[in-house]
Formats: C-alpha cells, structure tokens, sequence
C-alpha cells in the first residue's frame, strides 16, 4: 500500500506480532520493535505513523512520544495502554497523541486508527511560530495561498524552517485532510531517487522483491513536497516536469498509468537562478514550481522569532516530563544578539544543551552553550563572570545571590536559596502570593520550588 510505513512500540512478543499482522494484512508496511530506544533508531526509517505502548521497561510510552514530538513533530502517534483512564487519555491528547487505544482491543479498531492517521500529519498549525514583522507578514501570505492550488517554491537557508512553513501551508488549504508526504531530494542515493518518487513493479530491478507505490502515488488527494529540489539532477528533473505537465507517472517496470491529483511544494537552499545559469537546473521546471516564491529569511534576520520559537522547542522538549524552564534576560539577550548560522537546527541544540546543563528552574547565560564555543569555554561560563540568580529573568535584590567563585560554592548557594524561602514562608504564615511577590518570582516558580522541597522531605510553612 504505501512504502512510508508504521512503526509498533511493544513490549509483549505475542501482542507485537498479532499488531503486525493485523496491519500487514490490511496492506501496510511495518516495523515493530520492543523497547522506545529502539523506536528512536527505527525513526531514521520512512515512518508514517508510530503506535506504542505506554507502560514499558526503560523509556515509557510517554517518554518516548516527547522524544518523537521534538524531532518529527508531524508524526503522528497513537498511545496503547491496559490502564487506560479518561485523565490519561485527555493528558496524552494534549502531551501530542493523536489518539489512544485501551487494551484490549479489537483488530477492526487498529485498522481504523491507522487508516485516519497514517501518513496525516500530526503538528499544529502554530508549529509555524512567527513573532517578527517579516514573517507574520510571510504566514498571512501562506494562509491566502494555501486556498489555492499553485505550486509553491520556497527558498531559504538550511535549517530555517522551510518544510515547516510548507507543512503550514498543507495544513490550511482544502487538502488537509489528505496526506502531506515529504522527501528530502538531497538525501536519497540518485539510484534510489526515481524509485523513491515514483514507484517500481515486483521484478523491475536487484531487489525489487515486491510492487510499491512511489511518493506521489502515497500523496494522492494531499501534497507533495519536495525538500532541497535543487540538488536533483537534471535525466530525473525532465521526468518530474513530465509528471508535473501530465499529471500522471508510470511506475519503474510498468507501462500501467497513474493519474495523480497532488499538490506540489518544493524547497531549495540554493539560488535556483544561478543554478539555471549554470545548466544544473531546467529553466522550464523552475517556472513549473515557481509559481508562487516564497522567501523565509535566515534567523538572524528576525530576531523577534527567537524568543516564540525557543519557547516551543522548550515545550516539545519538556512535555510532561518537567516543568518548562524560564530564559532569564541575560540568556535571552544571549540568545537573540547571536547570528545562528545554522538557524532554527542550531538553536534547537542549544535549547537542549541549556536543558541539560541549567539548575533550578530558571535557564541562565552560563547555561547557553554556542557552537562557537569551545569545551564549554565561553566566557559566559567563566567563574568570575558567573552569577547565581534563584529567580525570574527580572529578579530584584531581595532575590539576587552573590557571585560564585567556585562550582564548591554551588551547595551552599541552594541551601541559602532555601532558608530565604522558608523564611519569607513563615513570615507570612504560608501564604504563597505574598511570597510570591516578596521574593519577585512568578507563583508557579515558587510552587515548583516548593514541590521539590517537600519531595526532599523538607518541612514547608
């Protein structure tokens, strides 16, 4: 049926295998592993969709679904539990399932879950985060062309979030409810990109072992995108401009024609116009997918997206595994005054770098570790310069601890940093606003601190 294919999560042998065959028999293409740790390398895999038990050895279901929700947003992906309740369905529907499964189930309903989600895609229209002039202006562009049926072509520099804008645009026109299938034309082997693309017959070639439908075929009703058009090479981009003017393809070792109803979007990071010049792009497929331009322009560019995005990347890292951390004004300023050149990739690894080295609930300057830094030896994180500050981004002095000279120093910065609370607690009898405003942090810091302290047995006003 398709080759993308779906990806089981389970522990128990016997279940796993009744899974597969459920789905193999009604046509898709599967993959079942037993563990999350597993499932995170079987991602490197063409998934279209994961179904995975929650309670396992190791990483949980839920654990894994955050790890999935960070790097492939779009996935979609159905929870499997035999302790299901109304609260952990509603918890995991907002935690980015899609939808949930109690065990035991029968097959008909496996079937019909995957038929509604497989290959759909699963992010949110405000994956598209836009906070800067340049590109609201963008999105309310895509918004009125996404009500078309025009080719879009989207430029930009790697990493800027063009598949995510092309994915937006999906998800707003009168398709959205068909597949939105991608594939990176830079990624794939040449050998393999037209037998990706456009399908083979059972025999066509050295392992060709069976009949598959190609990327187009799988987009049928929906869009196509296709990432990086600029890297194909030019005996396949007439056979794309064939299938674009004719609206059909013919599978690799079959004369049977397929007549398509796809959108087409494509990306590159390269200047197509120099490309044309060059001869390594087809002037005619050029204006065959440039019919509408759209330009997302490099981070640094829009520095007031930098703080709407690194507070999504900090919520699909945290998910309901941690309270998400606040960016301190330092670590902001830090934040929005770099030139990411590797743009939005970049910054997600910086947001993760600063999720493992922060302390507290609070992300600081010595936190943000750049690419441009060396074994951790920027000059944010030299000792002199650091500075412990138990509080928002805009602590007072009421709330603001000396410098540390010293990682020893650390200990006794905490235990100072809770006698202040316990002391402000019991000056007002407990009452947490007061303290609240007193210490100048927001009420949910406070209650986070709070929570952790009597998680260590300590005795709280």
């Amino acid at each position: 049926m398709n080759i993308a294919k779906i990806l089981i999560v389970e522990d128990d042998q016997e279940l796993q295998e009744a899974l597969v065959d459920t789905l193999t028999l009604n046509g898709f293409e599967v993959i079942s592993v037993s563990s999350a740790e597993d499932a995170l390398v079987a991602l490197e895999d063409d998934i279209g969709m994961v179904f995975t038990d929650i309670r396992m050895d190791g990483m949980d279901g839920y654990a894994l679904m955050k790890r999935i929700r960070a790097i492939k947003p779009y996935l979609p992906i159905v929870l499997m539990t035999a302790y299901g309740t109304i609260e952990q369905a509603v918890d995991a529907m907002k935690s980015g399932a899609v939808d949930y499964i109690v065990k035991p189930f029968e097959a008909s309903v496996l079937v019909e879950k995957a038929k509604a989600y497989f290959n759909r895609d699963a992010s949110t229209d405000d994956d598209f985060v836009v906070a800067d002039p340049a590109t609201q202006q963008l999105k309310t562009m895509a918004k009125k062309v996404a009500e078309s049926e025009a080719s879009v072509l989207i430029s930009g520099e790697s990493g800027t979030g063009k598949e995510v804008l092309a994915r937006y645009i999906h998800k707003q026109s009168q398709r959205s409810k068909q597949p939105f299938v991608a594939i990176n034309c830079a990624a794939i082997p040449e050998n393999m990109l037209e037998a990706m693309l456009f399908g083979y017959e059972k025999g066509a070639f050295t392992g060709a072992a069976k009949s598959m439908p190609g990327k187009f075929e799988q987009a049928q009703g929906g869009t196509i995108f296709l990432d990086e058009i600029g890297e194909m090479k030019s005996d396949l981009q007439a056979k794309i401009l064939r299938v674009l003017q004719e609206k059909e393809v013919e599978r690799i070792g079959s004369h049977r024609v397929v007549y398509l109803d796809v959108r087409v979007l494509s990306a590159s990071n390269i200047n197509m116009k120099e490309a044309i010049q060059d001869g390594r792009f087809r002037e005619d497929l050029f204006y065959r997918l440039n019919v509408f331009p759209m330009h997302l322009p490099p981070l640094r560019e829009r520095p007031r997206d930098i703080a709407a995005i690194s507070e999504k990347i900090l919520q699909r890292h945290c998910g309901r595994s941690r309270i998400e951390p606040m960016v301190s004004a330092p670590a902001m300023k830090q934040l929005i005054e770099y030139t990411w050149p590797g743009n939005i990739r970049e910054l997600d690894n910086v947001i993760q770098r600063a999720l493992v080295m922060m302390s507290g609930d609070t992300i600081q300057l010595q936190d943000i570790i750049l690419d441009t830094d060396t074994a951790f030896s920027n000059s944010a994180h030299a000792p002199e310069e650091q500075q412990a500050i138990v509080e928002d981004s805009e602590s007072s002095p009421a709330f603001e601890v000396a410098s540390v000279d010293s990682a020893d120093d650390t200990k006794d910065l905490r235990a100072r940093e809770v006698a202040l609370i316990l002391e402000t607690l019991k000056q007002f009898n407990g009452h947490r606003q007061k303290t609240a405003e007193t210490l100048n942090i927001s009420p949910r810091t406070l209650r986070y601190k709070i929570a952790k302290l009597k998680e260590q047995g300590v005795d709280v006003p």
